[in-house]
């Protein structure tokens, strides 16, 4: 799941990335190891091929091969078709993790605008809350791997105390061919109109606000599920992919070393090993490993978001929030800045360096300006200065007529 490292880049110093290059866990050696082995097996068999195999007429028939294939391997556009894949996939990565539903605004609503101490108020903030759960497991549970491999069937959902029984019974007697994630949402609404309707919701206002936040908590549920069968044009895959592919195939002929005795240009030495045609593959070919990583990011992959940990976290703070906090509060008390009308928090010795700092004051705070300009000129020597200037200038004088008529302040 999701590699984290932060921390260990918090602050720039010399060669600051270089710890990060020995790391395994979701690093690109893990993902491009086997195919930068497969690469490196066939241009060694090809090259003992050449060597070993082939007699004079065929090598120099390979040799005219060679270089034709390493002439035009160079049309093939690689930067460009991967640095915009890349870049679509990357952001659509993004994109989808802003998209998960988290409950945090719903539930400091739901606390708020839905009143009650006893068990009718407890219980409808408990199942409103546990409805949106509901949704959201259902929606994560349809797109990703790894939650529904923990919960498989509507048993395990029930199981788990998501659903109820007789709520099971209602969600399966609504029969459509479709995804159904939404009905506990619908769920959710009904049980806002009663909640005002008995006076636990004490206007339209605050009714108003709780369903405006789980509106948006659904449509965070329906972008989720677009995202998933909306994937990026698979032509545009594929010709990604075809490029990166047909590249090193071609250099499996075009980069091989040939012999120098032969005269060929760019071919005077014999190194055996490619190194910059390794590099090459190691960076182009990881950077197509990257795309595949992060086009679906729900899956079960070292960087693959946390979606089990982001369902338990949700359900547990958001019943924390409208049940064992609702109404217990700290008892209020004066801080200990009360009588101090410029409050300082304290440093601690490591962080001393930062009152040394002078206070940001604005980019123009310290300019300097000749004092012989700091004093206003009267709008009239202005308007003079206008008329003269717009006999020699014509130009001016369609802006000294402008001035003319603009009205006093």
């Amino acid at each position: 799941m999701t590699v984290t490292y932060t921390a260990r880049v918090a602050n720039a110093k010399f060669c600051g990335f270089s710890k990060l290059l020995l790391a395994w866990k979701g690093s690109i050696y893990k993902v491009l190891y086997k195919e930068f082995l497969a690469f490196f097996a066939m241009y060694t068999a090809t090259s003992v091929t050449y060597r070993f195999f082939l007699d004079d007429d065929q090598k120099r028939y390979f040799e005219k091969l060679a270089i034709y294939c390493n002439h035009y391997a160079s049309l093939i556009p690689m930067s460009f078709v991967l640095g915009f894949y890349v870049t679509l996939v990357v952001n659509r990565w993004w994109n989808q993790y802003t998209s998960i539903p988290l409950p945090d605004r719903l539930m400091c609503v739901l606390s708020g605008g839905l009143q009650g101490n006893d068990e009718r108020g407890r219980l409808l903030r408990r199942t409103m809350m546990r409805y949106a759960s509901l949704s959201a497991l259902l929606i994560l549970r349809s797109v990703s791997t790894a939650v529904f491999k923990r919960f498989p069937t509507m048993d395990h959902v029930v199981e788990a105390g998501f659903m109820t029984r007789e709520e099971r019974k209602k969600f399966e007697g609504l029969h459509s061919p479709y995804n159904k994630y939404w009905i506990p949402c619908v769920w959710f609404t009904n049980l806002a109109a009663v909640a005002r309707c008995e006076g636990r919701i004490k206007d339209d206002h605050t009714l108003k606000l709780l369903l405006q936040v789980q509106h948006t908590f659904r449509g965070k549920c329906s972008m989720l599920f677009h995202y998933d069968m909306i994937s990026v044009p698979l032509v545009y895959t594929q010709v990604v992919t075809l490029a990166v592919y047909s590249f090193f195939l071609v250099c499996l002929i075009g980069r091989q070393f040939l012999d120098p005795g032969q005269g060929y240009p760019g071919h005077d030495l014999d190194l055996y090993v490619p190194i910059f045609t390794l590099l090459q593959f190691f960076f182009y070919a990881g950077w197509l490993k990257v795309a595949e990583q992060l086009i679906n990011p729900f899956g079960e992959d070292d960087d693959d978001f946390e979606t089990n940990w982001l369902i338990d976290r949700n359900f547990q703070v958001s019943m924390m929030a409208v049940d064992e906090m609702y109404g217990d509060l700290p008892m209020m008390e004066r801080d200990r800045y009360w009588n101090d009308s410029n409050p300082r928090p304290p440093y601690t010795a490591a962080t001393l360096f930062v009152l040394r700092k002078p206070s940001f004051q604005g980019s123009t705070f310290d300019m300097a300006i000749p004092k012989e300009e700091m004093h206003f000129q009267p709008l009239e020597d202005i308007a003079e200065n206008l008329e003269e200037s717009g006999t020699r200038h014509p130009n001016m004088a369609l802006f000294n007529r402008l001035l003319h008529a603009a009205p006093s302040p």
